[in-house]
C-alpha cells in the first residue's frame, strides 16, 4: 500500500514537472521560422540553418563588473580574424553597487568594448594619446572596422576617422587599458564637395591600403581615401530619381519652397559598409523609395538603381550578381496595408556581413530579420522576427560572423544573440564551397542531402542542375532545372544537349528538312492542280475541292474571295471545317508546347478554345452584317461567315510549326516562334480585311472605316450581352428571393 502511494506521488510530481517544462520551454524556444522563396515567389518553409545559442548582455560578459556601466543603445558590432568582438557603445547606464541595480540614467561613454571570442570582457577603448601627445577621446562613434592589428573608428561627433593599434594585435588579453595611437584622418577636402557640405562619418571600411567612409549626409557615394587621409574620390554614387513629366508640369504650379522640399526627399546616401577578403566593398542603403524598391523586386530587375545593397569594386562599379529568383533586397512578398500594426512595404536594410563560402547576409530593421544569399544572389534562407523569445529581436542593429556562428546586436535589449549553424546550414555551406571549388560531384551529393531535408529548396535543384551541366550531363541538368522551373538554366542545358544530338545524328537533320520541304512542295502543287481543274469545270464541288480552294485563296485573296462568293468555290461546311480546325490548332498549341515555353504545364481544354474562336467569329459576322446593311454592303450573313471562316485557313500552316519548334529552339531563340505566330495573325487579318472588301464590293478607304466600325460594333454587342445577362441574373435573383420569402411565410 505504501509502495503504491509512493508511486502515485512520484507519478504526480513527474507530471507536474513535465507540465511545467511544456509551459516554460516555449518561452525560450525560437518563435520565428526559417524560410526561403520559390522561383514563382511562394514562401516555403525551410529547416533552420542557424539556431539561437545564447544571449550575452552586460552582466554575463563581465562588462558591468569591469567598467561599472552597462551597454546602452550600441551602434555597431564587428569581429576580427581571431574571433574577438568589438562593440561600439555611445552611452551606458551606471551600475549601483549598493542596490545591485542599473541607474536609469544614461551617460556618455563614447567607448569601444572589446570581448574575447568567448564573449568575456577584455578591455574598453575610451581614450588615446594623439599625435600631439595629448589625451584624446571619441565623440559619438557611429561605426568601425578591424583590419589586421588596427581598428578604424568613425568618430562621428568629431567628424574624423581614428585609427588605433590594437593591443597585442588583438591576440591576447592585454595588461594595458588603452589602445595605441596610429593616425587620425580628418575631414577630407576637395573641390568636388558642394558648398556647405557637412561631413558626418557613420561607417568605415579598410583593406589596409585604402579607407572607405560612409557619411550620412553625403549623397555623392562612398568617400575613398588613402591610408594617410588623402581624398581619392567618390565611388558607387547612387542613381538619382529622374523627374517624371508629371513632376515637371507640377513644378510650374509650385512655390520655390515646395519644389525644394520635394527635391530634398530624393535621398541617395548609404548607411553602412563592409569589405571582404578580396577587397570588394559591400554597401547598404535605406533611403531608396520603398515603392520603387518593391517594384524592382516584383519585376525581378537585375539593375542596381533601386537595390538596397551593392557590391562595388575599387572603381565604384556595382558587380553584384543578381541572378537569383528575385533581386537580393530582403523580403519578397510584402503587404501594403497593416491591420495588426505589423510592418508594411519593402525591407529597410541597415547592415551587411560577409559569411563563409562567399555568402553574405543583410538585416531588415523593419522586420528584425536576416536574409542570407550566395555569390549569385540566390536567397539561401531567411529568419527572424520581433519578440522577446530567445532568437527574436527587438531592434536589430548590426550583424557579423564569428567562424561558423552568426552574431547579431540588438540595440534595444543591449545584448548580443549568438546563432550557431545547424547540420542543415553546414550542408549548405559545404555544397557552396564544393561548387565554388569546382568539385561538382561532391556538390551534387551535398545538394541531394539538402533536398532530403528540404524538398522545397529550389536553389538546391538549380545547384544540382548547374553541377550536372558543368560535368556534361545536360539531360540530367535539364531534369533538375525543370524541378525548380528555371527556364533559363534549362534552355542553356538544352542548347548543349541539342548540339550533342546534332553532332551524333548530323545526317538526320538535312534529311528531315529535305523531306518536309519536298512534302510541302508536292502538296501545294497537288492543291494547285486541283484548283486549276476545278476552276474550268462546272457543277457541284466536292468537299475536298472546297477545302483545297483555301490554298488558292490565301495566296490570291482578290481572285479567291471573288470566286468564293460568285463562283461558289467554297461552302458553309468548308468555313465550319476551318473554324473547327482553328479550334484544334489552338488546343494543340496550348498542350503541345515544350517545357521551356510552358514550364507550369498550363493549358486550355477544347471547350475553352471553342469559345475563344467561335465567339469572336460570330461577333465579327453579326457586327459586320449589321453595319454593312446600312452602308450598301452586298454580302449576306452567309457570305460574311464563309469569307471569315476561310480567312482562318493559314493558321494551321504557321501555328502548328511554331508549336513544334518549341521542342527544337531554346528560349533565347523564341523570336522565331514569335515571328511565326505574329505573321500568322497578320496574314489572317489581311485575309479578313480583303474578304470584307471583296464580299461587299467596297473601296479600300470605305473598307477601313467599315472594319473599324465593325470592331466598335463588336464591343457594343458584348456590352449589350453583358447588360442583358446582368438583368436576367437580377430578375432570377428577385424571383428566387420572392419565392423564398413566400415559402417562409407559408
Amino acid at each position: 500500500m505504501m509502495i503504491k502511494r509512493k508511486l502515485k506521488v512520484t507519478f504526480g510530481i513527474a507530471m507536474c514537472l513535465i507540465t511545467l517544462m511544456i509551459t516554460i520551454l516555449p518561452t525560450y524556444a525560437a518563435a520565428y521560422s526559417t524560410y526561403t522563396y520559390s522561383i514563382d515567389g511562394t514562401r516555403l518553409s525551410s529547416p533552420d540553418a542557424y539556431t539561437p545559442q545564447k544571449v550575452y548582455d552586460s552582466i554575463n560578459t563581465g562588462i558591468i563588473a569591469a567598467t561599472g556601466y552597462s551597454i546602452d543603445n550600441p551602434s555597431d558590432l564587428v569581429v576580427d580574424s581571431y574571433g574577438n568582438i568589438y562593440i561600439c557603445d555611445v552611452t551606458g547606464k551606471q551600475y549601483n553597487q549598493e542596490t545591485g541595480q542599473l541607474v536609469d540614467v544614461t551617460q556618455k561613454r563614447n567607448r569601444i568594448i572589446v570581448l574575447d571570442r568567448y564573449f568575456n570582457f577584455r578591455y574598453e577603448i575610451t581614450s588615446f594619446i594623439n599625435e600631439m601627445g595629448a589625451r584624446d577621446t571619441l565623440n559619438n562613434p557611429g561605426g568601425m572596422c578591424v583590419n589586421g592589428d588596427k581598428i578604424y573608428i568613425a568618430d562621428t561627433g568629431n567628424k574624423r576617422i581614428v585609427i588605433l593599434n590594437l593591443l597585442d594585435g588583438g591576440r591576447t588579453d592585454p595588461s594595458l587599458t588603452e589602445a595605441g595611437f596610429f593616425r587620425i584622418l580628418p575631414e577630407p577636402s576637395a573641390d568636388v564637395f558642394p558648398s556647405g557640405h557637412i561631413y558626418t562619418p557613420v561607417a568605415v571600411a579598410s583593406d589596409g591600403s585604402s579607407v572607405y567612409v560612409v557619411s550620412s549626409t553625403t549623397t555623392m557615394g562612398v568617400i575613398a581615401m588613402d591610408i594617410y587621409g588623402e581624398f581619392r574620390g567618390f565611388i558607387g554614387a547612387q542613381k538619382v530619381s529622374e523627374p517624371s513629366i508629371w513632376d515637371i508640369i507640377w513644378d510650374i504650379f509650385q512655390t520655390p519652397e515646395q519644389r525644394a522640399q520635394r527635391r530634398r526627399r530624393v535621398s541617395t546616401e548609404y548607411n553602412n559598409i563592409t569589405i571582404d577578403s578580396r577587397g570588394f566593398i559591400y554597401v547598404t542603403t535605406s533611403s531608396l523609395d520603398a515603392g520603387q524598391q518593391q517594384q524592382a523586386i516584383e519585376d525581378r530587375s537585375t539593375d542596381s538603381a533601386y537595390a538596397p545593397v551593392k557590391k562595388l569594386n575599387t572603381n565604384g562599379d556595382d558587380i553584384m550578381n543578381r541572378t537569383g529568383f528575385f533581386p537580393p533586397s530582403g523580403e519578397v512578398q510584402v503587404s501594403t496595408t497593416s491591420y495588426d500594426g505589423g510592418p508594411t512595404g519593402a525591407s529597410t536594410i541597415i547592415d551587411v556581413a560577409i559569411g563563409p563560402a562567399e555568402t553574405w547576409s543583410i538585416i531588415d530593421e523593419k522586420r528584425q530579420r536576416v536574409f542570407t544569399y550566395d555569390k549569385n544572389g540566390n536567397l539561401l534562407f531567411a529568419f527572424g522576427d520581433k519578440g522577446d523569445q530567445i532568437g527574436n529581436l527587438k531592434s536589430i542593429e548590426a550583424i557579423a560572423y564569428q567562424d561558423s556562428n552568426m552574431i547579431i546586436l540588438d540595440k534595444e535589449s543591449d545584448a548580443i544573440t549568438v546563432y550557431s549553424r545547424t547540420e542543415y546550414g553546414d550542408l549548405l555551406i559545404r555544397a557552396l564551397e564544393n561548387d565554388n571549388n569546382r568539385l561538382y560531384d561532391k556538390a551534387v551529393e551535398d545538394y541531394q542531402a539538402i533536398l532530403q531535408r528540404n524538398i522545397n529548396f529550389d536553389t538546391a535543384y538549380i545547384g544540382i542542375g548547374k553541377a550536372l551541366y558543368r560535368s556534361g550531363d545536360y539531360n540530367g541538368a535539364m531534369e533538375y532545372y525543370s524541378y525548380a522551373y528555371d527556364t533559363s538554366g534549362y534552355s542553356q542545358a538544352f542548347r548543349m544537349f541539342r548540339k550533342d544530338w546534332v553532332s551524333r545524328y548530323i545526317i538526320v537533320v538535312p534529311i528531315v528538312i529535305v523531306v518536309v520541304c519536298l512534302a510541302l512542295v508536292f502538296f501545294f502543287k497537288f492543291a494547285a492542280r486541283v484548283n486549276a481543274k476545278t476552276a474550268v469545270t462546272s457543277g457541284k464541288r466536292t468537299f475536298v475541292q472546297e477545302l483545297l480552294f483555301a490554298f488558292h485563296l490565301m495566296f490570291h485573296p482578290f481572285d479567291g474571295f471573288w470566286d468564293l462568293k460568285h463562283e461558289k468555290r467554297g461552302s458553309l461546311r468548308g468555313a465550319l471545317f476551318y473554324i473547327g480546325l482553328a479550334v484544334l490548332v489552338f488546343t494543340y498549341q496550348s498542350i503541345g508546347r515544350s517545357y521551356m515555353y510552358n514550364p507550369r504545364g498550363t493549358y486550355s481544354n477544347i471547350g475553352v478554345q471553342l469559345l475563344a474562336v467561335c465567339i469572336p467569329v460570330l461577333l465579327w459576322v453579326v457586327a459586320n452584317w449589321c453595319l454593312t446593311t446600312l452602308f450598301d454592303g452586298e454580302g449576306s450573313v452567309k457570305d460574311i461567315f464563309i469569307a471569315t471562316g476561310y480567312a482562318l485557313s493559314p493558321l494551321p500552316l504557321l501555328i502548328i510549326p511554331s508549336t513544334l519548334l518549341t521542342h527544337i529552339l531554346s528560349s533565347s531563340e523564341s523570336g522565331i516562334i514569335t515571328l511565326l505566330n505574329t505573321f500568322a495573325w497578320v496574314w489572317v487579318g489581311l485575309l479578313i480585311f480583303f474578304g470584307v472588301m471583296i464580299t461587299h464590293d467596297y473601296s479600300i478607304l470605305k473598307n477601313v472605316c467599315t472594319c473599324i466600325g465593325t470592331i466598335v460594333g463588336m464591343a457594343f454587342i458584348m456590352f449589350l450581352c453583358i447588360l442583358f445577362a446582368t438583368l436576367v441574373s437580377d430578375m432570377v435573383g428577385l424571383v428566387s428571393n420572392i419565392i423564398t420569402e413566400i415559402t417562409y411565410r407559408m
